[in-house]
């Protein structure tokens, strides 16, 4: 009888244990499946990305799918192509930061409407040893004074020389530096000085990444600012293309 009862418990334990190893299986099974319906949900969302070339948003979801998945039949059918999508975005991104670097004005004045692109230098410049200040550069369409270009200072002052005629040296991206006349009004309305060629300051510009202008200063030497022009939107300034 006891012999019998213990074979019971036997045969109740070894079910028991087979039960077990089931439910833990079909629970592994479970969160398999559930990874690869949230990894097939981020892959969806990554498709629906690059059909639309939002590549910034393609990266995001990329990323988050082969860091949080990468196990999944998603990751594994994304990555081949993957490299070229994330190159895609952060070109996007660091596009779309140069882009917020111009600041954009349209002002009604006697005439008409005076339009405006400016963005300051990538950084500060010292030009006359009270310490580094951002150098502005400016395109202005005036109603009366037509258009211009010119760089700004927030301290300091250009040469003496500038104030008749003096050059500047413009290098555009990894290009052979090219010099270029320019002359300080004489007013005390701000301390600026015209690049007399402003169309072919512009045409430089719409090609370029980075342009630095190298300009003489009443301290006495150059100083040089360099701008990340490669935001420059040409339809704020129209006819200038």
């Amino acid at each position: 009888m006891k012999s019998q009862a213990l074979m019971l418990g036997c045969l109740l334990a070894l079910a028991g244990c087979g039960d077990r190893e089931a439910q833990q299986r079909a629970a592994a099974e479970a969160a398999a499946q559930a990874k690869e319906q949230a990894a097939e949900a981020l892959a969806a969302e990554y498709d629906r990305a690059v059909v639309s070339t939002n590549w910034e948003l393609a990266r995001v979801h990329g990323t988050a799918l082969l860091e949080q998945y990468p196990d999944s039949a998603a990751a594994a059918r994304i990555e081949p192509g993957f490299e070229e999508v994330k190159a895609k975005g952060q070109a996007a991104r660091e596009q779309r930061r140069m882009e917020a670097l111009w600041d954009y004005a349209q002002v009604v004045t006697d005439g008409g409407t005076q339009r405006s692109a400016a963005i300051y230098s990538k950084e500060t410049v010292d030009v006359d040893g009270s310490g580094a200040k951002p150098v502005q550069l400016v395109f202005r369409d005036h109603p009366k004074w037509k258009r211009s270009s010119y760089l700004v200072l927030q301290a300091g002052d250009f040469a003496k020389a500038c104030y008749r005629s003096c050059t500047v040296t413009v290098t555009v991206d990894d290009a052979a530096p090219r010099r270029m006349s320019a002359n300080r009004p004489d007013t005390d309305e701000a301390t600026a000085m015209f690049i007399d060629d402003d169309k072919a300051l512009w045409r430089l510009l719409r090609k370029a990444r980075v342009v630095s202008i190298e300009f003489p200063v009443k301290a006495g030497g150059t100083r040089t600012a360099a701008f990340e022009t490669g935001g420059l939107d040409g339809s704020q300034m129209p006819g200038w293309d």
